[in-house]
């Protein structure tokens, strides 16, 4: 087992950008993909929510098992998930698209359940289930990186995930429009899926502290004429952290809370957004793709140098809350219909989340005791998993009564992490 100093960023970044970097190549038509075996945007919306609702299980007994076990064990079985859930995925596009049943309602909106559909949505069930990994990894890095360091890092982590949303629509433009349609963007996923599997099982290396959980004894006659047998200490973690437990810490209680906010607020805009783009922009793939690669590239930037610089003159605490009061102001440009505008939003959206959300995982990590940073960490994920369900599934009905308004509704959400960082302050020193 390596020492803190010993262990290389770049393995644990590339598991973190491959990971991305699978589900960013199918984001710029899986409601084109959901639309066309006869869902709407609530079918959309559950099926990011089946996603979340399964990590939400899954996510703090990997984490768990990660302080127990080692990270490296537990990324591996949570990338393996992944894999099979794209060869499922893939498994349901060769299936007909014969309707089951049909809905119609004032507030479900109409749709038609299909084959397709379920399995996509087993699919998707079986990759929340095992999708501990970016816990496991934000983990992994607060293990292996010293204090001064975190928010840098951090920012690795999430430029790391941003190239992957970079790249993916990029890749799911041009394999899109071969012959092979929508099926090529998804066998590259499951081969990206593999390459990641590998890296963690060949590339990346075990750390797992443990803490002394027996005090040395004193020093006795042997030592002094020179008998001395070396003692022998077990070195493991016994003690575990419930969730009550957690949340009685007034520090985590609020973190948890603010990453709870900026889960719920993102998942409206992410559900909302792909659907006003096909319905009111009417947008094809192209331009969704485009949009999301131009997103991703300056959250990369912001993410990057940007952050990089002002994590050295600013606090973690100024840099969330300085950073929630730019991404809230970000939803209110796509409000308007003119590309340019909602372009300028995007640009705000990418300064805004770059400053603050690798700000709040450093607040997080910073914060937690190192024998429980994988349960923490995993309680964390399962707060965002809770958050993204209510903003998934509430989220597609809220844009059927709302349309474009849902977008004010996630700037509310977003604004009241500053009021959070604001009132309580004191207690996030």
């Amino acid at each position: 087992m390596k020492s803190k100093a010993e262990v290389p960023l770049f393995p644990i970044l590339s598991v973190n950008f491959i990971g991305t970097l699978g589900f960013g190549i199918i984001l710029p038509f899986l409601i084109y993909l959901v639309t066309s075996y006869g869902g709407n945007a609530l079918i959309y919306g559950i099926l990011g929510a089946t996603y979340s609702a399964f990590q939400l299980l899954g996510a703090p007994l990997l984490g768990k098992w990660s302080d127990i076990f080692g990270r490296r064990k537990i990324l591996l079985l949570s990338q393996l998930g992944t894999l099979i859930s794209w060869l499922i995925f893939f498994w349901a596009m060769h299936m007909p698209a014969d309707g089951l049943t049909q809905i119609n309602s004032a507030i479900l909106g109409s749709f038609t359940l299909t084959m397709p559909l379920i399995v996509l949505f087993m699919a998707r069930a079986l990759d929340g289930l095992t999708g501990g990994n970016v816990s496991v990894a934000n983990a992994y890095l607060a293990d292996i990186t010293p204090e001064s360091e975190r928010s840098k890092n951090f920012g690795k982590l999430a430029i790391s995930s941003n190239l992957g949303y970079v790249i993916g629509p990029a890749l799911a433009g041009l394999l899109g429009a071969t012959a092979w349609g929508e099926k090529l963007p998804v066998l590259a996923a499951i081969l990206i899926s593999f390459i990641a599997s590998a890296i963690i099982f060949f590339r990346l290396p075990e750390y797992s502290p443990r803490t002394i959980i027996d005090i040395p004894g004193k020093t006795n006659v042997r030592k002094i004429v020179g008998q001395e047998q070396k003692e022998c200490f077990k070195l493991e973690c016994k003690e575990e952290i419930s969730f009550s437990f957690a949340m009685k810490m007034k520090d985590i209680r609020l973190l948890l809370i603010i990453n709870f906010l900026v889960f719920l607020g993102f998942n409206f805009f992410y559900i909302a957004f792909p659907v006003y783009a096909v319905d009111a922009l009417k947008w094809d793939i192209a331009l969704t793709g485009t949009f999301f690669s131009f997103l991703s590239i300056f959250m990369v930037l912001i993410q990057g140098p940007v952050l990089s610089f002002m994590s050295k003159k600013f606090s973690d605490n100024f840099l969330t809350m300085s950073g929630s009061v730019v991404l809230a102001s970000s939803f209110l440009f796509f409000l308007s219909h003119s590309t340019w505008v909602i372009y300028i939003g995007a640009l705000f959206l990418a300064i805004g989340n770059g400053i603050m959300w690798p700000s709040v995982l450093a607040l997080i990590s910073k914060t937690s005791p190192q024998k429980f940073q994988g349960a923490i960490q995993g309680y964390s994920s399962s707060l965002g998993s809770a958050a993204s369900i209510i903003g998934l599934l509430c989220g597609g009905l809220i844009y059927n009564q709302l349309g474009a308004y849902i977008f004010v509704l996630a700037a509310v959400i977003i604004i009241t992490i500053f009021i959070i960082m604001i009132l309580f302050r004191n207690n996030l020193q």
